[in-house]
């Protein structure tokens, strides 16, 4: 702008860095780039999810119980996490080009070890499709999310909410699609064919997801390094991080518990057989919307009132399913998955507004260790609850108190 006061010439005032940082999506022609290919690679990067389409013909190939190769899950969730801790951790080191590749690599390689595990070493699929599918997801995962988040420092929840959503739309596209390979091709043959797949798509894609220089002051988000960059040692010295981590693993205990026995509940509140097939393919639509919606309402309300209305909204629907039936139960579980989404979309960005956009990877990683024990740890202690109506009271109970805890920060940020 220009400095306009009596007695002084004219002079340009323009903050290069301010300039760079509200250039329009469409401008940006290689964040572009990285969004669209990233959304590509984790379109198939979500592939790692569909193994619930896998249960039974992998029990029925390896002779195995079903409830050991549902256990496959358990190993996945933990290393996915871990990939995204220690991905992370060597982003800044390795770059977000080698961080992909690397994952890419491992869950194609992951996939095909899967193919060859024999039936006398069963366990070993949870270290082929759990351990390294799950490890390689996550570190990729993270890569292209902090990457996109570089990209569009003034519209970091819709760079990241885009980059989430083609990952929670893979299970809307790929879930079907296996379930016709494996009745074609086999087991073996799917995980080969979708080994090979996955592996011509990282060769094909990984080049694109470049980070942002940000050394001058120009760059893409030398504005936003402008304020205090957290590293993870002096992240976890805050209390804002436990409240963010805290209030994630609140919030999505909801649809951990619901989802395992979603069918069995819709038959309970009067839903037939096909509308309850309907309902998981709704709620996997909800699931990857909400990834994509709360973050771009998060940049129009704010990021602290984005969390807090999804933890309110989760918080009333758990409160909601004790009661209601039929049609209705539907759009209380579509709700609730839709705020599970929204999760993954609006807490990469909570995470960078609150510790910096420069180390947002391994910071992002640490808080997800909070998603982790929701999804390992909640399951197992609610199944000592058998009183359903006990158990949503207990679920909304957690994401009221996961509200509070945002609301309690909102209030500390402003007082700073």
């Amino acid at each position: 702008m220009l400095d306009i006061r009596p007695g002084m010439c004219y002079t340009s005032k323009i903050n290069p860095a301010k300039e760079m940082a509200e250039v329009s999506i469409a401008q940006n022609k290689q964040g572009v780039k990285v969004l669209v290919t990233g959304g590509v690679l984790q379109l198939f990067l979500g592939i790692i999810y569909v193994w619930s389409v896998f249960v039974a013909p992998v029990s029925a190939q390896l002779d195995w119980a079903v409830d050991k190769v549902k256990l496959t899950t358990s190993f996945m969730l933990s290393f996915f996490v871990i990939g995204i801790l220690l991905g992370g951790r060597l982003l800044p080191k390795l770059g977000a080009q080698k961080i992909v590749l690397i994952g890419g690599l491992m869950l194609a390689a992951g996939m095909c070890a899967a193919a060859f595990v024999p039936p006398s070493a069963a366990w070993l699929i949870y270290i082929a499709y759990g351990v390294v599918g799950g490890f390689g997801v996550g570190a990729a995962y993270n890569a292209v999310i902090s990457c996109a988040q570089k990209w569009f420092p003034q519209n970091r929840g819709f760079a990241t909410g885009i980059s989430v959503c083609a990952f929670g739309f893979s299970t809307v596209v790929f879930a079907p699609l296996v379930e016709w390979m494996i009745k074609s091709f086999t087991v073996k043959y799917t995980f080969l064919l979708l080994s090979g797949a996955f592996l011509l798509v990282v060769l094909a894609m990984f080049s694109f997801i470049k980070l942002p220089d940000e050394s001058g002051a120009g760059s893409a988000s030398a504005a936003l390094l402008e304020q205090r960059q957290y590293t993870l040692k002096e992240a976890l010295a805050t209390k804002e991080f436990y409240f963010i981590t805290l209030s994630l693993m609140l919030g999505t205990a909801a649809f951990f518990i619901l989802n395992p026995s979603l069918k069995d509940l819709a038959g309970e509140r009067g839903l037939a057989d096909s509308m309850r097939t309907g309902l998981v393919m709704l709620t996997g639509v909800a699931n990857a919307l909400g990834r994509l919606g709360v973050p771009l309402l998060s940049d129009k309300i704010g990021r602290g009132r984005g969390a807090l209305l999804t933890l309110a909204v989760t918080a009333g629907c758990a409160a909601a399913l004790i009661f209601v039936k039929s049609y209705a139960f539907m759009g209380v579980v579509a709700l609730i998955a839709f705020c599970y989404g929204g999760y993954s979309g609006i807490y990469p960005v909570l995470t960078a507004d609150h510790f910096g956009i420069k180390n947002v990877g391994s910071n992002y990683g640490a808080v997800m260790v909070g998603f982790a024990f929701s999804a390992l740890v909640f399951p197992l202690g609610l199944r000592l609850i058998d009183d359903i109506t006990v158990k949503f009271v207990v679920l909304a109970g957690l994401a009221a108190v996961g509200a509070a805890l945002v609301a309690v920060m909102a209030a500390g940020k402003k007082k700073q």
